[in-house]
């Protein structure tokens, strides 16, 4: 290992290392239902918006 290499690896440990997960949703979970729930937010916040005369 040359000192450029060790270098590099101490600045950017992250290419060995798992990335850190943050609690999402997962790559193999319900994606129809996750489009669901978010169109019905966004339909909900449309109704909110054009009820409270925003727009």
């Amino acid at each position: 290992m040359t000192a450029t290499t060790a270098a590099a690896e101490r600045l950017h440990p992250s290419r060995r290392a798992p990335r850190a997960r943050t609690g999402g949703p997962g790559e193999r979970g319900p994606k129809v239902l996750e489009h669901v729930l978010g169109w019905t937010l966004v339909l909900v916040l449309a109704l909110f918006v054009t009820r409270a005369g925003l727009m």
